[in-house]
C-alpha cells in the first residue's frame, strides 16, 4: 500500500514516531511519500510532496500531531477523498484518537482491511471580492471577526437568499458538528454529534438581550455581508483558527457545505 504522512515535528515524540513509521513500511514492503516540511526524515526512497499533492498519490494519509494537525490535513486533502489516519502526538485529541504505542497495530489493522471510514462534513467558503482561498474548506468552522479594531461590526445575515437577521456582534461562527465542541461550544452553540449533517451560526458577542445560536440544513446556503464601517478598516476570516485573510468593508462571504468530506479510518469498538 502506498501512505502518505503529514506530521508537527515540533512536538518532542514526533522523531520517534517518524521512524518507526518508516521502519514498518520497510518490513512490510509498503510506499511512502512525505510532505516537504519533512525532509531531514525522507530517505532516497521516500518522495517529497505539498499536503495536497500528496494526498492523490497515496491510499492513506497519516497525520500525526493534535487536532490541528488534522483540521490543517483535512484541509489539505480536499477533495481528493483520501482516508486519514491520526496519531496523537500530544495530550488530549478528539480527532487523533490513537497513540504513537497503537502506531504499527493501526497500520497493520490497515493493510489487512479490518478498518472502517467514518465522514464528516466539511465547509465551503467563498469570498465575492476576489480573494482566492487555496484551500477553502473547514472541518470546524469558519469564524468572521472584527479583527484589530475592538469596535462591534455589522453582519447581514442570509439564509438562501432570504434576509434572516443584522447582528452588531463582534463576529460570528459558522461550524459544522465536528467543530460544535471547539470555538462554536464558547459561544453557546448545542454539542451534536459528529455524523450528524448540519450548519451552526453563532454571533460572537452580539449586542443583543436575545440572540441564540441557529441551526440549519446541510444543504443550505449562508451569506453573510460583513460591515466594518470605514473603507481602510479591514475584519477577518479564518478557516479553523489557522489560516486568516482580511476582509474590507461590505465583502460578502458565501458559505455552504462542501461537496467532499472528511474520510477518518475508525477501527470497531473505538469511540
Amino acid at each position: 500500500m502506498r501512505f502518505g504522512l503529514i506530521s508537527n515535528i515540533k512536538r518532542p515524540s514526533a522523531s520517534k514516531a517518524i521512524t518507526t513509521f518508516i521502519s514498518w513500511a520497510e518490513r512490510g514492503g509498503h510506499e511512502l511519500y512525505f510532505s516537504n516540511d519533512l525532509a531531514k526524515y525522507a530517505n532516497d526512497l521516500i518522495p517529497l510532496s505539498a499536503p495536497e499533492e500528496l494526498a492523490k498519490k497515496v491510499d492513506i494519509v497519516v497525520s500525526m500531531g493534535g487536532d490541528g494537525t488534522i483540521l490543517s490535513t483535512a484541509r489539505a486533502i480536499g477533495a481528493s477523498g483520501t482516508p486519514m489516519l491520526g496519531i496523537n502526538l500530544g495530550t488530549l485529541g478528539f480527532l487523533t484518537q490513537h497513540s504513537p504505542k497503537q502506531l504499527t497495530t493501526a497500520l497493520d489493522a490497515i493493510v489487512a482491511g479490518k478498518y472502517e471510514i467514518e465522514e464528516r462534513m466539511l465547509l465551503a467558503t467563498k469570498i465575492n471580492d476576489g480573494t482566492s482561498l487555496s484551500q477553502p474548506y473547514a472541518l470546524n468552522d469558519v469564524v468572521i471577526d472584527r479583527g484589530v479594531v475592538s469596535r462591534l461590526i455589522e453582519i447581514h445575515f442570509r439564509v438562501n437568499g432570504e434576509e434572516i437577521v443584522t447582528y452588531r456582534a463582534d463576529g460570528m461562527v459558522v461550524a459544522t458538528p465536528t467543530g460544535s465542541t471547539a470555538y462554536a461550544l464558547a459561544v453557546g452553540s448545542p454539542i451534536i454529534h459528529p455524523k450528524l449533517e448540519a450548519i451552526i451560526a453563532c454571533p460572537i458577542s452580539s449586542f443583543s438581550l436575545s440572540t441564540r445560536p441557529m441551526l440549519f440544513g446541510p444543504n443550505d446556503t449562508l451569506e453573510l455581508t460583513v460591515v466594518t464601517g470605514d473603507s481602510d478598516r479591514a475584519a477577518s476570516l479564518t478557516l479553523d483558527g489557522q489560516v486568516t485573510v482580511p476582509m474590507a468593508d461590505n465583502t460578502r462571504v458565501v458559505i455552504c457545505r462542501a461537496e467532499c468530506t472528511a474520510r477518518f479510518v475508525r477501527f470497531p469498538g473505538s469511540s
